[in-house]
């Protein structure tokens, strides 16, 4: 009885009959240049990928260099100190006191209103007023930043100026509404910030909400859920993304410069008051690092940069995270059904 061998090359008794009947020397040259390519193919796009992580580094690296004067000098004292007299005592606390504030109290403005566009457009729109809406938010993100605050001088600083009139008239009782009502300050420069950060929550939330498998509203409805009620289970399905997507917007709105720099107010107060004008840090790094004369003066405008660098970079790593593990969750759904 003939006893069959084994052929001692897989590799070999996978190819096809044409390149089995070849010379051994013939394949074994073939899968050496084949893997040689793939090698290097990784190694080219690996290199492309750590370039990107490099940059950050130098960015990082570069920056605390460039602000070691004012590190070695302040320490944390830097972030608790109030006073910023542009020669030997500079305290960046009210600065990231404006930027928080404004930035938070956009994103209580924006959210409702984005997560609304985001269920409609994939919950609710026909599919030809979703392409046109997309394409709308998509379109308000493209709007260059000193746009928004042009327009927040002329039109929105006088109508927040109307508004805060009547507040104070009416309610200068309560802290958020005290203060001189002048249109230019904390409220006109969170709406603002809330409008330019709409598309970006907005568009991420209506995709993450795609992203969630149609079968669980199906499911939701056979059970006998209402139509609200089979949107709230995709919406809790896709939880993480939209917190990704919140923080994205929250990260926009903590490193916008010109828009706020032209409605804020520009002055480095700390108040609760909607009210009251303030600075943040990215308006400050741009009205005074052109006039900065002395060397701890620009090492404290780097530091400050630095401190707004870390914070941003921080917001969306989390957020990216966030946004990843929803678009995995959906796909294993899918996969599973």
């Amino acid at each position: 009885m003939a006893i069959e061998r084994a052929d001692p090359d897989p590799v070999r008794s996978e190819q096809p009959a044409v390149v089995q009947s070849l010379p051994g020397p013939y394949v074994r040259s073939r899968r050496r240049s084949r893997s040689l390519g793939d090698r290097i193919f990784e190694g080219v796009t690996t290199g492309f990928g750590m370039i990107i992580l490099l940059i950050v580094v130098a960015m990082v690296v570069a920056l605390g260099w460039e602000a070691w004067p004012a590190i070695r000098r302040f320490g944390l004292g830097f972030l608790t100190g109030r006073e910023w007299n542009y020669v030997d005592q500079f305290g960046a606390l009210p600065y990231v006191w404006g930027t928080v504030y404004s930035s938070f109290l956009a994103l209580a403005m924006a959210l409702p209103i984005s997560l609304g566009v985001a269920i409609f457009l994939a919950e609710m729109a026909p599919l030809p007023v979703r392409t046109v809406l997309s394409f709308l938010v998509e379109l308000l993100a493209a709007i260059p930043s000193v746009v928004y605050g042009l327009w927040g001088m002329f039109v929105l600083v006088p109508l927040v100026r109307q508004l805060e009139l009547w507040l104070f008239l009416h309610a200068h009782f309560i802290p958020l509404f005290s203060g001189p009502p002048i249109g230019f300050g904390m409220l006109s420069a969170a709406t603002v910030l809330a409008i330019m950060i709409i598309p970006t929550i907005a568009s991420v939330s209506r995709d993450v909400l795609l992203a969630v498998p149609a079968s669980q509203r199906e499911a939701a409805l056979a059970l006998g859920a209402t139509r609200w009620e089979a949107i709230k289970v995709a919406l809790s399905n896709a939880v993480p993304g939209i917190i990704g997507a919140t923080l994205l917007g929250l990260g926009r709105a903590l490193g916008e410069t010109m828009a706020v720099t032209m409605v804020i107010g520009n002055i480095g107060s700390i108040s609760i008051s909607l009210f009251q004008p303030a600075y943040s840090m990215a308006a400050l790094i741009a009205n005074e690092f052109s006039e900065a004369t002395t060397n701890l003066h620009v090492a404290a405008l780097i530091e400050v940069g630095l401190l707004l660098l870390m914070v941003t970079l921080v917001l969306n790593l989390f957020s990216r995270l966030l946004v990843r593990r929803v678009a995995i969750t959906g796909a294993g759904s899918h996969v599973k059904g």
